[in-house]
């Protein structure tokens, strides 16, 4: 057991090694300490989801989309899913380099149950070296629209859970701006986006309204919260769907009726689909 009271009995202290959670003799400091407590704050919110499929049936899939360093893949699988034989955590990431280093440390750590594949989003989402069925898709600070692209992907893999922490989406404010010219005064609405400063923050709150009513219309329920403790983003906003029914009409006849306010029709197949 650690002597480091925040660190969980069950962690790997390798593991926070290698993430540089904890230096090479072992200690923390101050700023480790800040970001071991927002890891632990992200599982929290994930964990009962892991456990709510390994309820159902004995195997469980995961796929994190824009991994970077598989930071969280590492943590769930560490803290939950090592034990559990039927659990598999794949880490989707662009940089080969990082899909190089992550399958060196699970080597390492002996995580068998993980894998790393250099690949777009978007690629990924015909690649058949992932399950056709995945439980839960995860995407942190997935940039611009690789957030939408996961969110296509687990539509298409029918994921049970999805959970997304959005970061910047330039489209639609792009959008907005190019737009202005023929849309302001024509309703009161485009005071929204009038000036830059806010066609830039419309536009990306706007892009996580669009989504979470494209979630909504194709069966999900939301939630919608912040990640306490992450002050050195702005982008702090936690979407976790779980999948409930069918198409929902009344959500999508909305999230149309925005885009043709917002003069952003032309993005239909990006939010709409």
């Amino acid at each position: 057991m650690s002597l480091i009271p925040e660190i969980k009995p069950q962690q790997s202290i390798e593991l926070l090694k290698e993430l540089h959670i904890l230096t090479r003799d072992g200690k923390i400091n101050q700023d480790t300490r800040r970001k071991l407590k927002q890891v632990y704050h992200l599982y929290q919110f994930i964990e009962p989801l892991m456990a709510d499929v390994l309820k159902q049936k004995d195997s469980l899939s995961l796929v994190d989309h824009g991994a970077g360093k598989s930071y969280l893949g590492f943590i769930l699988y560490d803290l939950f899913l090592k034990d559990k034989p039927g659990a598999h955590v794949y880490g989707i990431e662009t940089r080969a380099d990082l899909v190089t280093r992550s399958e060196a440390l699970a080597h390492r750590l002996g995580f068998e149950g993980m894998s790393f594949l250099a690949m777009t989003v978007e690629e990924s989402m015909s690649s058949t070296q992932l399950p056709e069925k995945i439980d839960i898709v995860t995407a942190l600070h997935a940039c611009n629209t690789a957030t939408d692209d996961a969110i296509r992907f687990a539509l298409n893999r029918d994921a049970q859970y999805i959970v997304l922490v959005p970061c910047c989406q330039a489209e639609v404010a792009a959008a907005l701006r190019s737009n202005k010219g023929s849309t302001l005064g024509k309703t009161p609405l485009s005071e929204l986006w009038r000036h830059p400063i806010h066609t830039r923050e419309f536009g990306s709150q706007l892009t996580n309204v669009l989504r979470c009513l494209q979630l909504e219309a194709r069966g999900y329920q939301l939630t919608v919260t912040e990640l306490v403790g992450w002050e050195h983003s702005m982008k702090n906003e936690l979407i976790i769907a779980k999948k409930t029914g069918g198409f929902k009409k009344s959500a999508r006849e909305r999230q149309l009726q925005i885009l043709k306010e917002c003069h952003l029709e032309a993005l239909a197949d990006r939010f709409a689909y």
